[in-house]
């Protein structure tokens, strides 16, 4: 076995990538608003994500009449796993059909686990938006291509984590957004913000205005699109300083979008480094400085509590 191998970051390349993502996309979009419809209101939206478990991306526990169930997307056997707390459990192949035949998949199968939902079932934060049943696009599903990018979701999922418990005040925890299909992490400055535009596809304004209610520093990581077609890493805050662009960030290689309005790190310049953590910390610390900087956030709010977790080792 080649060790080297193990444990460094995989290599991701949009073109390889783009086919297998628009697909996977839509089957998150489905498995995202099952747990949307089931599940209270949370602030920011927090109740719809998806996170990265040890198989792939999980619902983790959704409340249903009879107790809750969970949804997994299984990158390792390439299934969709369906289990309940009445220990009913259902599952299908991911494979090549088409969108309508997947929706069409998922929820016959909840049914036959006793869970009867209905959802919004038009996809958000995309343009054109079809609806799933109307969506006769054959699915292009590579599972070597996705379990690659899940390999690279696990070893960035860790970062975020270990970036997330540097902070003591509100933070998100490190979720997957199935509109844009991003792994993020949010600190909060503790203030409130003014109202946000809106503006994002198919996605209603007051939604927006309610998950950027309060000032954020927001990082995370995105597969690319045809117009940066390259994975990257992305660092933003609301409201944004009118110098929070110019702040010196890294690692070298990271660089600011005055279209976009966000810090930028493609995938490649960590996964090529020699510490790849690292650098990936670096990036995520010194653009959180320049939102800390320029938003004047209090400094307390960062934290060290490694020593609380050395005590009792």
């Amino acid at each position: 076995m080649n060790e080297q191998k193990t444990h460094t970051w995989p290599e991701l390349n949009y073109q390889e990538l783009k086919d297998t993502i628009a697909t996977v996309h839509m089957w998150t979009q489905m498995v995202g608003k099952v747990r949307l419809t089931q599940t209270p209101w949370i602030n920011h939206s927090w109740h719809v994500t998806l996170y990265v478990s040890a198989l792939g991306l999980t619902t983790g526990s959704i409340p249903y009449k009879e107790g809750s169930f969970q949804i997994d997307l299984d990158f390792i056997d390439h299934q969709l796993h369906i289990f309940t707390s009445t220990g009913k459990k259902t599952s299908f192949p991911l494979g090549a059909k088409t969108i309508a035949a997947f929706y069409t998949e998922l929820m016959d199968n909840l049914k036959n686990v006793g869970i009867d939902t209905e959802i919004y079932a038009v996809p958000n934060e995309v343009d054109p938006a079809i609806p799933f049943l109307e969506n006769q696009t054959p699915c292009t599903y590579h599972g070597d291509v996705m379990h690659n990018y899940w390999q690279a979701l696990v070893k960035i999922n860790n970062v975020f984590v270990k970036f997330r418990a540097g902070f003591d005040g509100k933070c998100s925890p490190v979720h997957f957004f199935w509109g844009a299909f991003d792994l993020a992490v949010t600190r909060f400055s503790g203030r409130k913000a003014p109202l946000h535009p809106g503006g994002a596809p198919n996605i209603p304004a007051a939604v927006m205005q309610e998950a950027y209610s309060q000032e954020v520093s927001s990082c995370g990581f995105w597969p690319g699109s045809e117009q940066f077609p390259h994975p990257a890493f992305y660092a933003y805050c609301y409201p944004t300083p009118d110098d929070f662009g110019s702040q010196p960030v890294g690692p070298e290689g990271a660089f600011y979008s005055k279209e976009m309005g966000e810090f930028f790190l493609p995938y490649h310049i960590v996964q090529q480094a020699a510490d790849p953590e690292s650098s990936l910390l670096q990036f995520l610390q010194s653009t959180y400085d320049a939102v800390a900087i320029t938003g004047n956030w209090d400094k307390s709010l960062q934290c060290d509590l490694s020593g609380l977790k050395n005590s009792i080792e």
